[in-house]
């Protein structure tokens, strides 16, 4: 009967109420959970019952989760959840200040933690608020925070860190670099260095002026960013980075010239439609209507044989600029990777791996995957932060000037 007790008694009401609150704390976890999921899992808590506490959270993560990677996010917030009934006012208790000593830092994820957190009453009159306490005991966003977030893995994240993280990316500026053309304009006065004159407009501007030559006009090349095709892995162990790049993609990218974008995980999916968009929202709403196996496997093998049948001219000569954004780990066959790779090293001018394992120190490309894209790669730059983004282009500007 102790169980009992601590999970509430079904007869007063009382569990499908704790429910229904765990529930709306995995959506604040960034758990997909809807009220039919919370009502599937009342209704397993009723068949299982609620002697064994091993068993009614086997059969309610089985109706609330359906993401490998939520799975230890649900079991650290049902240990916590349904451990006390008092765990609301406990959790209130330990936001206030302590007068001595300082509490252990909590071991949960970043998700449960905030999850746990006792959210606000919008009702509460602003006057009655302490702005320093609110700055110094907020969770989600605090004015110190933000030099964290910067150096912070994506991966490791609350929910509404991400929003903000996702926010704050999209103002991360990426200059595509760009190389002469095969166009012409007329140079200015000063003339470029390599501006070579133009003879035509010389003999109009002679005839102008009865015969004095008062000004040399020159041309010289446009300059013209190069295409670009990136490729975003939108896999099970990409999640939490495939939505977030995607948007720091948009936004940064918004002025360049030529722009293809693709999806893989089990299979290719054109975004370029998508990236059309002018609003961020609007494109990262249209990529995933688009995307139908996401947070699937991965096979960039066969993605890329589909790039090569159905889209090849995609790529415009070998001016294109490739980014994979992918953490390697491919589930398909090497032979066909290696294969693919070779076709779209021939047809571009650099094919750039975006890894977000980078994060990790000594990380070396082991599996089958990563080393046959390591090898075929221009240069493997990391993704996985605020601060990566940010050096990115700087690390671009210099592989193009090192390049061919």
């Amino acid at each position: 009967m102790a169980g009992i007790q601590q999970l509430g008694d079904v007869r007063s009401g009382k569990l499908a109420g704790n429910i229904t609150a765990f529930g709306r704390a995995l959506r604040r976890a960034g758990v997909r959970t809807d009220a039919m999921r919370i009502a599937l899992a009342a209704e397993a808590a009723t068949l299982v019952g609620v002697e064994s506490r091993l068993d009614l959270s086997a059969a309610m993560e089985a109706v609330m989760v359906s993401r490998e990677q939520d799975r230890m996010v649900f079991r650290e917030l049902f240990d916590a959840w349904f451990r006390d009934p008092e765990l609301a006012n406990k959790l209130l208790a330990q936001m206030l200040p302590s007068a001595e000593g300082k509490a252990e830092p909590s071991k949960r994820r970043p998700r449960v933690r905030e999850a746990l957190t006792a959210p606000r009453d919008p009702a509460r009159p602003a006057a009655v608020a302490k702005p320093d306490k609110e700055v110094e005991f907020d969770a989600a966003m605090t004015s110190s925070d933000r030099q964290r977030l910067q150096h912070a893995d994506f991966n490791a994240l609350g929910a509404s860190e991400y929003r903000l993280v996702e926010r704050l990316a999209r103002d991360v500026t990426l200059p595509i670099p760009s190389l002469p053309s095969r166009r012409l304009r007329a140079a200015n006065d000063a003339g470029s260095q390599h501006a070579r004159m133009h003879w035509p407009g010389v003999l109009h501007e002679a005839a102008r002026t009865g015969g004095e030559i008062l000004r040399l006009p020159k041309l010289s090349r446009r300059e013209q960013p190069l295409p670009l095709l990136v490729l975003v892995d939108v896999s099970g162990s990409m999640e939490r980075y495939a939505r977030l790049l995607l948007a720091f993609l948009h936004a940064s990218t918004r002025r360049a010239g030529r722009r293809d974008v693709f999806a893989f995980g089990t299979r290719l999916t054109d975004l370029t439609p998508a990236f059309r968009l002018a609003d961020t929202d609007a494109m990262l709403a249209a990529a995933g209507l688009a995307i139908d196996d996401f947070a699937g496997g991965t096979r960039l093998g066969s993605s890329l044989a589909e790039l090569r049948h159905a889209n090849a001219r995609r790529l415009t000569g070998r001016r294109t600029l490739v980014l994979v954004i992918s953490d390697g780990l491919d589930t398909g066959e090497p032979a066909l990777l290696e294969n693919e790779l070779l076709w779209l090293k021939r047809h571009s001018r650099r094919l750039l791996w975006l890894n977000p394992l980078l994060r990790f120190e000594g990380y070396a490309p082991l599996a089958r995957g990563a080393s046959v894209l390591h090898r075929h790669a221009d240069a493997m730059l990391a993704v996985h932060n605020l601060s990566a983004l940010e050096q990115l282009a700087s690390s671009l500007a210099a592989l193009m000037r090192s390049g061919r």
